[in-house]
């Protein structure tokens, strides 16, 4: 009788692990996924937010973890967004007294000498070393004699001084005012300012901006605030209602809390199953 009765019990939780085994076995994992979420983008892809044009510039995965060791791989998605502002502004300082490039010119900046100095002048350099190897009848380098330099001119046996300043090329000059415009780098640029210490050149041009984007984090484009979700390596979907995220990451939860009772159940049952027929064997003392 006793064996019977223990049969039974073992019978009943058996099935009942394995019940609760088959419903794990059989259950579907949720996952994240968005139906309908306001951008999904793949690299290379345009979107716009407040008429702002923006590209989807990058799209990256890496694997980390795993090697060998034990440990499982994991995938980083990220990605960048760029966009162009049309109309950025640039500045650049010409210091007093230093060499600039200009229209494929070298020239020495020269503020005015003023309290309040309004206006410099660009002034060429002349390169004298160039042009002394250009002319065989000339030494290679100047002498100074008595304080004033001189260009050596070789002719036969005799020497002939010429003073430097006679024989090399009056350097161009140029005056520039604060507000004037000149062309640099292909820009219309103004003379934002001018000071003791040298002249700000303004001007505007095409600047590209970009924005990092992480996987499962807010980002902000255009002062909108999005959710980014990376569901696989080349796909970028970006979510303005928070909630809709938040609320599969809950029903995960759930699934996963709902799981972990079933395996306990499972556990539970068959661990007694094995208890109640080991104690039914149990030789009598009676």
């Amino acid at each position: 009788m006793q064996r019977r009765a223990a049969a039974i019990y073992v019978a009943f939780f058996i099935v009942l692990g394995a019940a609760s085994y088959s419903v794990i076995a059989t259950a579907t994992t949720p996952t994240i996924g968005f139906e309908n979420p306001d951008h999904r983008l793949a690299e290379g892809d345009q979107f716009s937010v407040d008429n702002r044009q923006y590209t989807v510039s990058s799209i990256s995965a890496e694997m980390s973890g795993g090697g060998g060791h034990g440990g499982a791989a994991s995938v980083t998605r990220s990605g960048e967004l760029s966009w162009t502002n049309d109309s950025a502004r640039y500045t650049q300082t010409w210091e007093h007294n230093a060499t600039v490039t200009y229209q494929d010119e070298e020239y020495r900046v020269l503020v005015e000498d003023a309290d309040d100095p309004t206006s410099f002048q660009l002034v060429e350099e002349i390169n004298r070393s160039a042009i002394l190897q250009e002319d065989p009848a000339v030494d290679d380098e100047t002498v100074t004699v008595n304080g004033t330099e001189y260009v050596v001119r070789e002719e036969g046996d005799s020497r002939t001084l010429i003073p430097a300043n006679e024989y090399f090329p009056t350097p161009s000059t140029t005056q520039y005012a604060e507000d004037d415009t000149l062309q640099f780098q292909g820009n219309a640029t103004t003379v934002a300012d001018v000071t003791g210490e040298g002249a700000t050149l303004a001007w505007t041009a095409p600047r590209t901006n970009t924005v990092s984007v992480g996987n499962e984090a807010n980002v902000t484009v255009n002062g909108q605030q999005y959710f980014a979700y990376f569901p696989d390596n080349s796909t970028l979907v970006l979510e303005s209602d928070y909630s809709v995220y938040q609320e599969q990451v809950n029903e995960i939860d759930t699934y996963h809390d709902h799981v972990n009772g079933l395996w306990g159940v499972s556990i539970v049952s068959f661990s007694t199953a094995i208890m109640l027929l080991g104690m039914a064997y149990l030789p009598s003392r009676y």
